[in-house]
């Protein structure tokens, strides 16, 4: 593709990557048969194509408008426009220089602001917790909408707390919602790692990842947040005593492994930053080696299971089939079905900001797991677990959590 940037923009750190990612796209159109919102609303501004068009015509000048911010916000950024591209445009990178622009040079209805303000600053609050738990003693009094927002306390039962005893440590994120939302998710994940010899670390003064921040319009802090945590991460990883940062939300985990290009014109934080996202793992691959070793300690398992893939898992990470596997090696049936490539809707706070389209979504993935008659479904990021139980009538959990079930 033929390019003329602006000079506002041409020579900028973000002009250049632009204009790379830009000149890859030859107009061919796959990405349209994989994006999720453009097989909802066949309007071609509503698919990569179609956003790439509109970003490339606002850098090179051309005005900016509400309509360029709508379609922008309607893209989920699953990134299976990436996986499908035969010329490895990178969209996911593209799209995010488009919204900084639009943000700058648009200005949202106070209704939409007021929201944003809310998600950032709720989410990333010491109260959140609180809240969590007042919404959980009032959830039957709740509107169906909040209610679906506040996921039930599964029964907890004791984690081990010796884990520094194992030689072999990683360093678990903690997030910014999982431990007040679902804390189960995290204490499975410290047993099942206990399990196979590796304790658990969490760091204080670790907190998000960034990515709600990033993803609203807070650029400048979702930054702040990234150092944040490799201040408080990097002295772990480069004195050895922590072999790498294992997620359990694939979200985070995408989002960690995108520090270095976030802080890539950091003077400071660049070097740190890459070295940090190359230490990053989900927790499938860590257990991957030790697939045989649980399966010994697991009986016979029972039910049959829908595994979800996250976006943030198959298509920012390219960890596609890694977490299948182990769940097969486990002994657990796994029933496939169609779509699987697409998105739920759930795409962080896209299910508030975007809730009819997000909802559309969500009920097509559904209907195709449904097709199967699984008894649960498992996923591996808490966004798509609360999303799709908002709407399932079988359970909805981290594949974690039944995998320690399982082991115990």
């Amino acid at each position: 593709m033929q390019t003329n940037l602006a000079s506002w923009i041409r020579d900028t750190p973000e002009g250049e990557t632009a204009d790379e990612i830009l000149r890859r796209c030859v107009h061919c159109g796959f990405c349209q048969a994989t994006c999720p919102t453009y097989q909802e609303l066949g309007d071609e501004l509503d698919s990569p194509r179609g956003r790439i068009y509109l970003i490339k015509e606002m850098l090179e000048g051309g005005a900016v408008s509400e309509t360029t911010q709508l379609h922008l916000d309607r893209c989920l950024t699953c990134r299976n426009c990436e996986t499908t591209c035969p010329s490895g445009v990178e969209y996911g990178k593209l799209v995010d220089i488009g919204r900084a622009v639009v943000a700058q040079k648009v200005e949202r209805p106070l209704s939409d602001r007021l929201l944003r303000s809310v998600l950032r600053h709720g989410l990333n609050s010491p109260l959140f917790g609180p809240a969590m738990t007042v919404g959980r003693m009032l959830r039957p009094l709740l509107p169906a909408v909040l209610r679906s927002k506040v996921p039930p306390l599964h029964k907890a039962r004791p984690v081990p707390t010796d884990t520094l005893r194992h030689p072999r440590q990683v360093i678990m994120l903690r997030g910014c919602v999982q431990p007040a939302m679902m804390p189960a998710i995290d204490e499975a994940t410290i047993r099942v790692l206990d399990a196979v010899g590796i304790g658990t670390r969490v760091v204080p003064g670790a907190g998000c990842c960034g990515a709600i921040n990033l993803h609203l319009d807070a650029h400048d802090q979702a930054l702040d947040q990234m150092r944040a945590n490799i201040d408080v991460w990097w002295p772990l990883i480069d004195r050895g005593e922590a072999e790498c940062i294992v997620a359990n939300a694939s979200g985070c985990g995408a989002m960690l492994r995108e520090y270095a290009h976030h802080l890539r014109n950091d003077p400071i934080y660049a070097e740190r930053a890459r070295a940090l996202s190359e230490a990053v793992r989900d927790i499938a691959e860590v257990l991957a080696p030790h697939a045989a070793e649980l399966g010994q300690r697991i009986g016979a398992v029972s039910g049959r299971h829908a595994f979800h893939p996250p976006c943030t898992l198959q298509h920012w990470q390219k960890l596609r089939g890694v977490t299948e596997t182990v769940l097969r090696d486990l002994g657990f049936e796994l029933v496939p079905f169609q779509e699987s490539h697409l998105c739920c809707g759930s795409a962080g706070t896209y299910s508030i900001t975007q809730k009819e389209l997000s909802t559309r979504l969500r009920d097509r993935k559904l209907r195709n797991i449904s097709a199967g008659a699984p008894d649960s479904i498992v996923s591996s990021n808490i966004g798509c677990i609360t999303h799709l139980q908002s709407g399932a009538q079988v359970p909805v959990r981290h594949w974690i959590e039944v995998v320690d079930e399982a082991l115990h």
